[in-house]
């Protein structure tokens, strides 16, 4: 049985995009004015029609920076084109856009789960939407010609930020080491992928092999701590067949911030051969990047999971088979970790934005997001005591086993 807050199923096996157990059923509005209220710290679903505009409503103080992002997850035989996409908006009561974000499947043209993020920032150096009140979270569905219809999936995030203690520098960085660093050629472990932010599987910098199939996006969380600075290639094994034809953007690789915000892409074509998408090195981790003009750059804005998600390209399957092909990951995380902003009712940066011993200890052993622990800090006491009453009768069981192997009773576990 599943427990609760911990995905069914292991981690790559076959299925959709795993939603967030926790996660609310909501629908969006037509207007702003009738749309359901959502709360910074939830996670919600909902769905979003061929061409479609909605509306949800936050309510917001004037100290909080809050990041809404929607995930939308056509479904595995949808068709896409190079323009669809989603787009997600934070608006006053005015109809005026604070920020917006959007996302497109691109040149893949392949249907898998995309991420578009909006953002309420209070800053010095904002100067729109500082105020309490009311805002509207609009998501939007763009649809070019020729692709199909069918109504989609949406996981919507609400995460906030909370203010700093005392006034931090606004300059956003000159420059940095962004030389590629030698790839790691650590002995190869294997690591099953999930299939979403939510089930997507720990690692820590080193070298990581999985299998994945056409069609199919596989999730991935590292660890990157305050000045530390991530970088990563994805290198997609040989065929053993095939028609000696090409797919254009077969693999594509991306890199998510801890509130799903993009930072960087890269894909590959594919030829039957070894290939591989690498991701320039970031710049390191500060709280001061949020004041770039590079996009990429300002997502590095705080410490936490970075998500890397690897998407194989269904197109592949008509050339090369439907059978699944080796995946290596060759993780880089640079630098030594540095001390983050004090944030306000904080003496450390908020559990959101910083990296903890128990996350690194996760990385090394490959813990899923929605791990079992997870399930006592989210499902309080009642959880806590199932949980620990589970655990209690595999410890039991175990050591009887272990007793009957002792005795001669059983032969080695399998």
């Amino acid at each position: 049985m599943a427990l609760p807050g911990v995905a069914a199923g292991a981690p790559g096996t076959p299925g959709s995009y795993a939603f967030d157990d926790r996660a609310v059923a909501v629908d969006g509005a037509t207007t702003g004015a009738d749309g359901v209220q959502l709360s910074p710290g939830s996670t919600y679903r909902s769905s979003i029609a061929r061409g479609g505009r909605l509306y949800y409503r936050l309510r917001l103080d004037a100290r909080e920076t809050v990041y809404v992002s929607a995930t939308a997850v056509p479904g595995p035989g949808a068709k896409v084109a190079y323009g669809d996409g989603v787009e997600v908006s934070l608006q006053d009561t005015d109809g005026n856009d604070c920020n917006s974000g959007n996302a497109r499947f691109g040149t893949s043209q392949s249907p898998r789960p995309i991420t578009a993020l909006a953002a309420r920032s209070v800053g010095p150096a904002e100067h729109r939407c500082k105020v309490a009140g009311t805002y509207y979270v609009v998501v939007e569905r763009n649809s070019d010609t020729g692709s199909s219809t069918e109504t989609w999936d949406t996981e919507l995030r609400v995460v906030s930020e909370p203010g700093v203690t005392k006034s931090v520098s606004t300059t956003p960085p000159g420059s940095w080491n962004s030389a590629t660093p030698p790839a790691p050629d650590a002995r190869r472990e294997e690591r099953a992928g999930g299939t979403s932010f939510n089930d997507a599987r720990a690692l820590k910098a080193g070298v990581w092999g999985d299998r994945i199939r056409p069609g199919r996006t596989l999730f991935y969380r590292v660890p990157v701590d305050w000045g530390q600075q991530i970088s990563a290639s994805a290198e997609l094994g040989g065929a053993s067949g095939g028609r000696g034809e090409f797919v254009m953007s077969a693999l594509v690789m991306s890199l998510s911030n801890p509130v799903r915000a993009r930072v960087d892409d890269a894909d590959t074509v594919y030829d039957g051969k070894p290939k591989s998408a690498t991701l320039e090195p970031m710049a390191p981790v500060a709280y001061e990047n949020r004041y770039s003009p590079n996009d990429g750059v300002a997502a590095t804005r705080f410490a936490g999971w970075y998500y890397l998600s690897v998407h194989l390209n269904p197109d592949v399957a008509q050339q090369f088979g439907k059978g699944p092909l080796d995946l290596t990951l060759r993780v880089n995380v640079d630098g030594a970790a540095k001390a983050g902003p004090a944030y306000v009712g904080s003496a450390r940066p908020a559990d959101e934005f910083s990296v903890t011993g128990r996350d690194e200890g996760a990385a090394g052993g490959g813990g899923g997001d929605g791990g079992v622990m997870k399930v006592v800090a989210a499902g309080g006491f009642g959880a806590g005591s199932l949980l620990l009453g589970i655990l209690g009768v595999w410890t039991l069981v175990g050591r009887r086993r272990a007793a009957a192997v002792s005795a001669g009773r059983f032969g080695p576990p399998v």
